[in-house]
């Protein structure tokens, strides 16, 4: 077993997940601040020089485990590590952030999808060498070719 304690936490505009966008289309530009507990604060040292940042958080409110589900995006049941359900084995998210500035120990961030007091694990510099045309979308992509068809028939 481990323990994990927070390095922070997000003040974020959401307070319930139904304010959240989710689906097809779902831009995330909400702003916000990572505040980084004061123990944590010589961490940040150089990271307002990078773009983006992954955040790693916890679905702190997030009850029990569901291992199929069916997302808001499909009307298909797809498994718990093929979507970004927050019902998980261990309820640990993942987000890309735009860093927009830095006081002192907190962050300013943009694209924030998580709820505003969410714990906040570890923050790690974005970096992908993966181009493009290389990433496939998978079940996701399946789904908004369905949704768009079906549309176009409407």
């Amino acid at each position: 077993m481990f323990t994990m304690k927070p390095i922070g936490f997000v003040r974020a505009p959401y307070t319930e997940t139904k304010q959240i966008p989710k689906g097809p289309g779902a831009r995330h530009e909400a702003e916000g601040t990572i505040e980084i507990v004061p123990e944590f604060e010589a961490g940040l040292q150089d990271v307002e020089g990078f773009s983006h940042l992954f955040v790693i958080w916890v679905f702190d409110r997030a009850e029990g485990c569901e291992l199929l589900g069916v997302p808001p995006t499909d009307d298909r049941p797809h498994g718990v590590f093929a979507t970004r359900s927050p019902r998980r084995p261990n309820p640990i998210g993942l987000t890309v952030v735009e860093v927009l500035g830095r006081d002192g120990r907190n962050l300013r961030v943009k694209g924030l999808d998580m709820l505003n007091g969410t714990p906040i694990l570890d923050i790690k510099p974005y970096l992908s060498g993966i181009p493009a045309e290389k990433l496939r979308l998978g079940w996701f992509g399946e789904a908004e070719q369905r949704r768009a068809a079906k549309d176009h028939r409407e």
